[in-house]
């Protein structure tokens, strides 16, 4: 059975950091290309970031120099550090681990930004 798990979401005021986590289970999890993706009501589910096995990473324009993707391979978790957060960036954020054909989401976590 796969499960991927997320936590680290919340309130958090503009200028504010916080870490997601996302726990993977299942799967060889190494072999995985592990990513974010976030989507606010009423809006399409966009990329944040990713990271391939070999470790490469690419993150959206918009996240740049304030996010920061990162994987733990034997702890099989993926994390978002997301700094200087803005009211732009609430939303639902999901864990997506991609190997081939074989994708798995996780259920994700409320980021919520005041304004």
């Amino acid at each position: 059975q796969v499960q991927l798990v997320e936590s680290g979401g919340g309130l958090e005021q503009p200028g504010g950091s916080l870490r997601l986590s996302c726990a993977a289970s299942g799967i060889t999890f190494s072999m995985y290309a592990m990513s974010w993706y976030r989507q606010a009501p009423g809006k399409q589910r966009e990329l944040v970031a990713a990271i391939t096995p070999g470790g490469s990473t690419v993150y959206a324009d918009s996240v740049k120099g304030r996010f920061t993707i990162s994987r733990d391979n034997a702890k099989k978790t993926v994390y978002l550090q997301t700094n200087s957060l803005k009211p732009e960036d609430t939303a639902v954020y999901y864990c997506k681990a991609t190997y081939g054909l074989r994708i798995y989401w996780g259920q994700g976590t409320q980021v919520t930004v005041s304004s």
